[in-house]
C-alpha cells in the first residue's frame, strides 16, 4: 500500500476530527455518528483507523484518570 499523499492525509484527519467532535457532542454514542464513522473508515487507511480509535480511547481514559483520580482495586489482604 502506498502512503497517502498530502490531500489524502488532510481528508483523513478532517474526517477523524468531525467524527470525534460528533462523539464528544453525543456523549460517545456511536449510533448518532454512524455516517461520520463510515466516512472516516472510507477516507483513512485501515491501520490509521485502528490507531486513531485506540488513541481516542486512551485520551478519554487519561482524561478520566486526571479528573476523577486513581482508585486502586482491592486486592487480597496481607496477613498481619
Amino acid at each position: 500500500m502506498a502512503a497517502p499523499n498530502a490531500s489524502e492525509r488532510k481528508a483523513c484527519w478532517d474526517a477523524k476530527d468531525r467524527l470525534w467532535k460528533c462523539l464528544d457532542d453525543n456523549d460517545g454514542k456511536a449510533a448518532s455518528c454512524q455516517s461520520l464513522q463510515s466516512e472516516f473508515e472510507a477516507k483513512c487507511p485501515a491501520q490509521w483507523v485502528k490507531y486513531f480509535t485506540r488513541r481516542r480511547e486512551f485520551l478519554k481514559y487519561k482524561e478520566n484518570l486526571e479528573s476523577q483520580g486513581f482508585t486502586p482495586a482491592e486486592g487480597p489482604r496481607q496477613p498481619s
